[in-house]
């Protein structure tokens, strides 16, 4: 059995094991009467005849015979609580007068039993008769602000405009549990405490547990002693009074708000996520009644407060989410593209770094370590050779520091101002690893009142004293970075996956090129360098081969300057065009051509070599057209000339990269997908000034066009 609240003695050892939730005392300012699953009354607080005289229960008598059960109204709220078959119900609030005295009346149920708690109106109650108008007023207030800050600026002026307090402040809380204080609105007179921060250990583990299970608690008298439950039966368990509006507040917490010079307060949990994120503190400098309806106004405003925060929070969550997939999509498609492997993000480091929000960048494989950010070149390997020690043992993928107390202290003074770090390794084999770093934070920390507990013996013997100033208290925090929170973790590893997809890839890339290149060579070998093999030739493997080894043959001549040598001869230019076509759908079905053909186009022409033309482009539209989406193939003359435009769905190119287009040593942009050695365009363009016309490329949106223009030479034309 649990000890006792009268047992438990508040040490510095077990503070935070106080058991808060059975205090088995009241506050003295309104009654408790605990039923039993049988409707009988089996705990009373020793103030119930005080307060209601001739109304007050007795232990063991039954729910009919006390005044509860003598009173429709609240019978009725009681029964409601009895019969609900789930294990806890909402509260139950009435207004009832009893000996002519207006109380509130709340009941709720927890584990099997129900609890009224009573507590009288003040005479001048009438004051928060407009709670529901100020109420609406300030939940509309809420909804219009668009910043955490601005919201809880916002929560705090309308709670002490309900409620009365002499202040009321945000909290908002920490990795650590500690919390600061955002904002507050408060009395002229009174000190200002925003801007200050508070231990960890001001709430206690088992103090937040219950603040986000009951998440309002108010105190209306601290200097008032509490009052003592009686029990039934001596031998049944404490009450579990998590829920209760009356439960009897721990003597450290009591000390602690009277070394503040605190009278009555009420805190409102912030719970987001089923955390506890913050909350909403008032004092007074009195005693100080606040009517349950009006609390219950200050909680379901604080509820609304939760939900808006936790939805700027989700909308910049998803902001950054966003932002974070295209700078690495960006970067892998440039890796995938360049021949320098992982360094080839040197180029995109500084969008890497803003990514995870980090000043320093290193990358490391295969020995070689490049820096960005100002890091000297030695500490960057000195730590990636640190984390390959780790990981030799660790096996982790994934690492990061807030602070380097547990690095070696020669790696401390080699990274000097850099004190926190995040780690990915994505070639393990090779020693893969990229490093995101950030420099120490300086900070001067506010705190209200030294944090550490005071070792004193106070107004309890030999219980603990909690702070008794709560002067400002500056503490200079250093070798601590700006912490990696969980979205910079979930940044992280969506990059490890696409850096380790993105080394897959390339290693495959290396080992495919390896086995080109040696059969390359060997086709090579046996002579055959026609380029204009007939595409059923050019499905198999070697005809694939041949075909690039004459693309390397012709822009070898291009290049001397020796150009083709045409055989012109007439031809219909459409039926060339209609054949090719066939033979593409043919040989990609899930591929959709849309032809607009002439009968027939006659011109005098090199036939293979304007085969090899058209080939080059209807592939190119193919492997660089969106999926799924037709491919447009429009022949027609004008004035003398003929016009072939292919035109495939895609995204605009770069008007730095469209002179590039047709350059025979251009690498792929990024976002390009490979299709060959990149000469087509460049043959192809060639191909077509040799017969005197042009090849282009336009953009009219959403179409990719290339454009074939010939002369057609007293052609004869036939629609």
């Amino acid at each position: 059995m649990n000890p006792t609240p009268d047992e438990f003695q508040v040490t510095l050892a077990n503070c935070d094991r106080e058991p808060i939730h059975i205090p088995g005392r009241v506050q003295s300012h309104g009654v408790l009467v605990a039923f039993g699953a049988g409707g009988v009354v089996t705990h009373i607080s020793a103030n119930a005849g005080a307060i209601l005289g001739e109304f007050a229960p007795a232990l063991g008598q039954s729910l009919a015979d006390t005044c509860f059960g003598q009173n429709a109204q609240m019978l009725h709220g009681v029964q409601e609580c009895l019969r609900d078959d789930g294990p806890d119900v909402q509260p139950v609030a009435l207004e009832v007068e009893l000996l002519g005295r207006r109380m509130e009346m709340v009941a709720h149920r927890h584990q099997g039993v129900t609890l009224i708690e009573l507590e009288p109106l003040p005479d001048d109650d009438r004051r928060f008769d407009n709670h529901a108008f100020q109420g609406h007023r300030a939940l509309g207030r809420l909804r219009r602000q668009r910043t955490i800050e601005d919201l809880l600026a916002a929560a705090v002026q309308e709670v002490r405009r309900l409620t009365g307090f002499d202040r009321v402040m945000a909290y908002r809380f920490r990795h650590d549990d500690s919390g600061d204080v955002v904002v507050e609105d408060k009395l002229e007179s009174l000190e200002p405490f925003a801007g200050r921060r508070y231990p960890a250990s001001d709430i206690p583990a088992q103090a937040r547990r219950l603040y986000v299970l009951n998440t309002l608690r108010n105190i209306v008298d601290v200097a008032s002693p509490t009052v003592p439950l009686e029990v039934f039966d001596p031998e049944a368990p404490p009450l579990d009074m998590s829920h209760a509006l009356l439960r009897g507040v721990s003597p450290v917490h009591i000390e602690y708000l009277t070394n503040m010079g605190v009278r009555a307060s009420m805190s409102i949990s912030i719970v987001i996520n089923g955390s506890l994120w913050g909350m909403l503190a008032c004092h007074h400098m009195q005693p100080h009644v606040v009517p349950y309806r009006v609390r219950t106004a200050c909680d379901v405003l604080a509820q609304v407060l939760a939900a808006n925060v936790q939805g700027l929070m989700a909308r910049s969550h998803a902001a950054r989410m966003e932002s974070a997939a295209s700078v690495r999509t960006q970067a892998i498609q440039h890796l995938l593209h360049a021949d320098d492997g992982i360094f080839a993000l040197q180029s995109r480091a500084q969008a890497l770094c803003d990514m995870l929000e980090a000043q320093g960048l290193v990358l490391a494989n295969g020995g070689r370590v490049a820096v960005h950010g100002g890091l000297p070149v030695a500490a960057g390997r000195a730590l990636v050779a640190w984390l390959e020690e780790q990981a030799t043992t660790t096996r982790d993928s994934f690492v990061s520091r807030n602070c380097l107390d547990d690095v070696p202290a020669p790696l401390r003074e080699t990274l000097g101002v850099w004190c926190g770090f995040l780690a990915v390794r994505f070639a393990p084999a090779s020693g893969g690893w990229l490093v995101a770093l950030r420099k120490e934070q300086v900070e001067t920390i506010a705190w209200g009142g030294r944090p550490e507990k005071e070792y004193v013996h106070g107004p309890m013997g030999t219980r603990l004293t909690p702070r008794g100033s709560f002067d400002v208290w500056k503490e200079t925090v250093r070798g601590q970075c700006v912490p990696w929170n969980g979205a910079d973790r979930e940044i992280a590893q969506a990059l490890l996956a696409e850096l380790i997809r993105a080394a897959s890839v390339r290693g495959a890339e290396v080992a495919h090129a390896r086995t080109h290149l040696l059969s390359m060579l060997g086709v090579a070998s046996g002579g055959d360098t026609d380029t204009a093999a007939a595409p059923a030739e050019a499905s198999s493997a070697a005809g694939r081969l041949r075909h690039v080894v004459g693309q390397v043959l012709d822009a070898s001549r291009l290049s001397s300057g020796t150009g083709f040598e045409l055989r012109p001869e007439a031809l219909d230019l459409s039926a060339l065009v209609r054949e090719l076509l066939d033979q593409k759908g043919e040989a990609y079905p899930d591929t959709r051509f849309v032809r607009e053909l002439p009968r027939q186009l006659m011109l005098q022409g090199d036939a293979q070599r304007l085969r090899q033309l058209i080939q080059s482009l209807l592939s190119n539209a193919r492997v660089h057209g969106a999926p799924g989406e037709p491919i447009f193939v429009q022949l027609a003359e004008s004035d003398g000339t003929a016009v072939l435009d292919v035109s495939n769905t895609g995204d605009a190119i770069d008007p730095a990269a469209v002179d590039a287009l047709f350059d025979p040593l251009r690498r792929p942009t990024p976002g390009e997908r490979a299709g060959g050695l990149g000469l087509g365009l460049y043959i192809a363009r060639s191909i077509a000034r040799a017969h005197g016309g042009e090849l282009d490329y336009a953009f009219a949106d959403p179409f990719v066009v290339f454009s074939l223009t010939l002369p057609v030479q007293a052609a004869v034309v036939a629609a």
